[in-house]
């Protein structure tokens, strides 16, 4: 039997339509055996492959696909769902922050469109086993991909950082104002024993801020623990390096899209399309970030943190 399914996961991809018409947008379907000639697609987080396969059934499968994704899971779930979707499909095992080197190592000159999307999959959240949501019980240790790609994970970063450390990565990857208080809580604690599993450390969270906060309609742990993934997998020093790395592969007339979910995502990638503007390398499609509409919002609620941002090249 299959191990994975030959659909899509159930991870609903959001702005699927919007990053569809923007990436292709004038681009006619060309059938071509001639690989230089081919639209080619980067997807640098493929997750779930919906926006992919949304790319290739708008190419009517005239394209090349490179996915891209640290999961090993999701690589190989990629490569039974697009294998046949497009003329060429390569699935590779990386980061996107190394989108340069997988691209030279798979011959590919340039691209035509190239997506980024920086949300975490829910499919990585329920399933994963390795405590990136509050609302498990699992070991603490929110790592993406392979441990040993990582320095240290989150009970690292509990267990071991000082009170002051931690106050600081809590507050200035969440924005989290109850950072000092969370983190004094946290160091209280880990006298006590070695914090140990997600739904303790939410746990220890959540009275560690005042009331009123707790009974908010996001969950009190909520800042600290995506502040403590973003740490854990550098996801800002990633967001950099991939957006240096995919505006040089781009394509004369070649678009990047990015999706973010909070304001400091969107602020690298803000800023990084406005030097390209100001520098007259490229030009943004989109001066206001797309955000998701009513409908959208109503069939997936998490889509309402995203914003989507496109550039295209100019030379």
């Amino acid at each position: 039997m299959n191990e994975f399914p030959s659909k899509a996961s159930v991870h609903k991809a959001v702005l699927l339509h919007e990053v569809v018409t923007l990436l292709t947008d004038n681009r006619s379907p060309k059938s071509t055996n001639d690989k230089a000639d081919r639209f080619v697609y980067i997807d640098g987080t493929l997750g779930g492959c919906n926006h992919a396969l949304a790319i290739a059934k708008a190419m009517k499968g005239h394209l090349t696909v490179l996915g891209i994704d640290r999961d090993p899971v999701a690589v190989r779930r990629a490569e039974n769902i697009l294998g046949d979707k497009a003329e060429e499909v390569t699935i590779v095992k990386g980061n996107f922050r190394d989108m340069r080197d997988i691209v030279a190592k798979n011959g590919i000159k340039a691209a035509d469109a190239i997506l980024l999307d920086l949300g975490i999959s829910s499919d990585q959240l329920e399933n994963s086993g390795k405590g990136f949501t509050f609302q498990n019980d699992e070991p603490l240790q929110m790592i993406m991909g392979d441990s040993s790609d990582h320095a240290f994970d989150a009970s690292k970063i509990v267990n071991d950082w000082d009170e002051s450390t931690i106050a600081n990565i809590i507050y200035g990857y969440a924005e989290e104002r109850f950072a000092r208080r969370i983190a004094a809580a946290i160091v209280r604690y880990r006298h006590k024993k070695k914090i140990e599993t997600s739904a303790e450390l939410a746990e220890i969270v959540k009275y560690a801020v005042p009331p009123f906060y707790r009974r908010s309609r996001i969950h009190p742990a909520t800042k600290t623990f995506q502040a403590i993934r973003i740490a854990v997998n550098d996801e800002l020093g990633a967001i950099r390096d991939g957006l240096d790395g995919a505006f040089e592969i781009l394509a004369p007339q070649g678009r990047l899209a990015v999706i973010s979910f909070h304001s400091l995502e969107d602020r690298i990638t803000k800023t990084f399309f406005m030097n390209k503007a100001k520098n007259k390398t490229a030009k943004i499609i989109n001066k206001k970030p797309i955000i998701a509409g009513e409908r959208e919002l109503a069939e997936n609620p998490r889509a309402r943190s995203a914003k989507l941002r496109v550039i295209e090249k100019i030379q």
